[in-house]
């Protein structure tokens, strides 16, 4: 019997709960590699970027060779109000680690209003207010006392060495969650800063660890740069290719995505390449297709950190559904979102 992902599975769950009993909480928030599908999770002021309400459904499995150690769901709504020139959104985000050693569910609603410079270019403000709560399961949960050099965390007699932390009873937190950012958007570019948890929440399930385990703010600075295959500056539903850039940082945490997306008509496929600061983490497929109101993408992540593509990659499945009869003025909008919607 080949032991190597059991043994890597429990290698997670130690990890998890090393991370969970430190004296600073080092978690991260998960984030998509079809940001482009779910960019309600990137930056509230993406709230309202199409004429039509959009409701967008992503799920996140990553290194499923490893067991369930990450899977993530997303679900949003968004839709641009007219008279007010406001853009407002609502979602819903579960994320479960180790097999269910941590549970997260965020509901939060979302709020941008767009300044009108000129025809081409707008500047979008955006907030965002969020409900968490989080549930962890002690019973699945291996702690560094409880790992012995010699035979590891079975005693003699087949039992599991009992841990000596003492969680007071406490299985699931919840708090509010607080962000902002803003997007400016013309006919060929757009860029966009936001930050989340702006109000660094507590969050610990150990009464020792309370005063030292906020959650650190995460930025994100994110752009793009639209090349239309027809001519002229207008917003080109069927054909173009978009360079972006996703750049994030969380505590000591850096990420960067740097790719290109093209759409040809119905069809669109997108390369992309992740690096975590000093390791270089995947490479990134995508591949889709837009039909009416729909729009379904499939992406793999292909690991080629010392992981290695044996953790089984990530996938990742992105659908949009455009809501076109609840719209029906002659589309406004002249920038390079494309890709978004």
């Amino acid at each position: 019997m080949n032991t190597e992902p059991r043994k890597n599975k429990n290698l997670v769950t130690i990890i998890i709960a090393l991370m969970l009993c430190g004296q600073v909480l080092f978690a991260q928030d998960p984030v998509f590699s079809q940001f482009y599908n779910a960019p309600l999770t990137v930056n509230p002021a993406f709230a309202g970027i199409s004429d039509n309400p959009v409701v967008s459904l992503t799920y996140r499995n990553q290194w499923p060779n490893l067991g369930n150690v990450y899977t993530t769901y997303n679900a949003s709504y968004d839709q641009f109000v007219d008279k007010y020139n406001s853009g407002v959104g609502f979602g819903i985000l579960s994320d479960n680690q180790g097999d269910g050693s941590l549970k997260s569910l965020k509901i939060s609603g979302m709020y941008s209003y767009g300044v009108k410079i000129n025809r081409d270019y707008q500047l979008k403000i955006g907030g965002g207010l969020g409900f968490v709560q989080q549930r962890i399961d002690w019973s699945k949960l291996i702690f560094g006392n409880q790992i012995d050099k010699a035979d590891g965390i079975i005693t003699q007699g087949g039992s599991v060495i009992p841990s000596n932390e003492n969680n007071n009873g406490i299985n699931s937190i919840s708090y509010v969650d607080i962000s902002a950012g803003f997007l400016f958007t013309g006919p060929l570019y757009y860029v966009g800063v936001s930050i989340d948890h702006l109000n660094s929440p507590e969050q610990s399930f150990l009464e020792s660890d309370r005063s030292n385990s906020n959650l650190p703010a995460r930025f994100s600075i994110h752009g793009g740069y639209q090349i239309n295959f027809d001519r002229g500056n207008k917003r080109d539903e069927g054909s173009f290719i978009t360079p972006n850039l996703l750049f994030e940082k969380q505590g000591d945490f850096y990420q960067i995505n740097a790719g290109a997306y093209t759409s040809i008509k119905s069809i669109f496929v997108g390369l992309w390449y992740r690096n975590a600061w000093s390791n270089n983490d995947a490479l990134i497929a995508s591949v889709g297709v837009k039909q009416g109101p729909f729009k379904i993408g499939y992406s793999f992540d292909y690991t080629i950190s010392e992981l290695s593509i044996g953790s089984g990659g990530s996938h990742e499945i992105g659908l949009l559904i455009n809501l076109y009869g609840l719209k029906s003025k002659k589309s406004k909008l002249n920038d390079c979102l494309s890709l978004f919607r």
